[in-house]
């Protein structure tokens, strides 16, 4: 069987809230037209999702098979490492205004935009580190913009368990969070050496505790895309079957 690839165009979107031009990577599958209604996936970290992830290689491949529901990818990409931790951390002094940048600026520019569903449960957000976790923390302050989150490995400190636990409104909120078993010494950008596996256990425990709608699962391997990507099929079958 041939599969038909979709199309992967650049768009631009000027944001006030970040005072900057947003570049983005958009897939629309093979099959694209503006009379069908399609999910919304969102991934920060968008360059990498698209790339090492091979993202909309795998969508190819999955909507070929009718295994996953039409699905629009968006990829938000960093511009370098400092701009990537004054967004994604949530001690960045840019995370507050990234997240009110896809729920006030993306989502509405995105819904006019292309054929999408105006609707929570049809918007996930993806990210792997630093962009799993401004993933969640921006589900958790939009429930019902964003109804679905993929976590790949996602940094868990103090304020991100704060936000769990002080979260009310979240019962439409569907999770899939993943870390590997090897992550008890990821080495950052900034060369500090972190335990990311203990933090996300104590995530998981709190998100059971506080009955979150959420697939949990331990891989084997580290803080890379060698992990991540062979997970992707599962993430994406899990989230838009």
């Amino acid at each position: 069987m041939t599969i038909k690839r979709g199309t992967i165009i650049d768009e631009t979107i000027y944001s006030k809230e970040l005072d900057e031009e947003i570049e983005m990577l958009v897939y629309l599958p093979a099959n694209f037209s503006p009379l069908y209604k399609y999910s919304l996936l969102i991934a920060q970290d968008g360059k990498d999702y698209f790339q090492m992830g091979r993202l909309p290689r795998l969508a190819d491949e999955l909507l070929a098979e009718e295994e996953i529901e039409n699905l629009i990818i968006v990829g938000v990409p960093y511009r370098g490492v400092q701009d990537r931790w004054e967004k994604y951390h949530p001690d960045g002094p840019k995370q507050e205004a990234y997240i009110r940048f896809l729920a006030h600026e993306l989502v509405p520019f995105l819904d006019e935009k292309y054929p999408v569903y105006h609707v929570g449960y049809g918007r996930a957000l993806a990210g792997d580190s630093l962009a799993a976790t401004v993933s969640l923390m921006a589900a958790l302050r939009y429930p019902h913009t964003f109804g679905k989150v993929i976590m790949h490995s996602p940094h868990v400190d103090e304020n991100v368990l704060k936000a769990v636990n002080e979260a009310e409104d979240y019962k439409q909120l569907s999770l899939y969070h993943v870390i590997g078993l090897e992550e008890t010494t990821v080495t950052r950008m900034n060369g500090e050496v972190d335990d990311f596996l203990t933090p996300n256990r104590t995530l998981h425990r709190l998100l059971d505790e506080k009955r979150f709608e959420c697939f949990y699962d331990e891989l084997s391997g580290g803080h890379t895309w060698k992990t991540w990507q062979p997970d992707l099929k599962r993430a994406l079958l899990t989230m838009f079957e």
